[in-house]
């Protein structure tokens, strides 16, 4: 990727991520990064181009880190503390609901990035599940089908700003209480040990 190109996408994304995928202007953009919105232009022919682009890089840099986590075969549940972490670091605590304003402003990318998410989410979780049952942390009478789509549908649910006003639900609580909800519908004695540790620490 040429590095101008590379440039605006990581400015964009940051400015997205705080700020918010409506509010953003190109010129705001122009003007925070001291470049023309021709050089913009030259680079992506419209906003919504340029929000795809954003988008896709977002996607790529979490799916990497995760991917690194999952490669350190921690204990199932550490590993589940560990990835809500990552992606909370990554998505600056979603102060602006960046995710909600996709959704309404731009929902063929919100669409195409969901069936994306729940592909690699899926398999993430699915592993996770197995792990957690091999290792005598999670139920092995659960349904890994269910309980993965189940979990999928409960996160992207967390984001929805008309059922969870953040003024009532800040994103990092809400994360924390619905993974602690999750585990504890799937955890044996061995893994409540272990969630009730990590929940001191934190």
């Amino acid at each position: 990727m040429p590095q101008m190109k590379e440039k605006i996408i990581e400015k964009a994304n940051d400015m997205f991520l705080n700020l918010g995928f409506k509010s953003v202007t190109m010129d705001d953009l122009a003007s925070e990064m001291g470049i023309s919105k021709k050089t913009i232009y030259a680079h992506f022919q419209n906003k919504t181009k340029l929000v795809e682009a954003t988008t896709n890089h977002l996607f790529c840099v979490i799916n990497e880190g995760i991917s690194g986590i999952l490669e350190e075969k921690k204990d199932p549940i550490e590993e589940l503390y560990a990835i809500k972490a990552f992606v909370m670091h990554h998505l600056k605590d979603e102060k602006t609901s960046p995710q909600y304003q996709l959704q309404k402003y731009y929902p063929k990318i919100h669409l195409a990035l969901k069936i994306k998410q729940f592909g690699v989410f899926q398999n993430c979780v699915i592993e996770n599940l197995k792990r957690g049952i091999d290792n005598g942390v999670f139920r092995d009478n659960i349904n890994v089908e269910f309980i993965s789509r189940i979990y999928f549908i409960g996160m992207t649910g967390i984001k929805d700003k008309e059922m969870f006003p953040v003024q009532g639900f800040p994103i990092r609580k809400l994360m924390e209480d619905y993974l602690e909800y999750h585990i504890r519908g799937i955890a044996t004695e061995k893994g409540l040990k272990i969630l009730n540790n990590l929940i001191k620490q934190s």
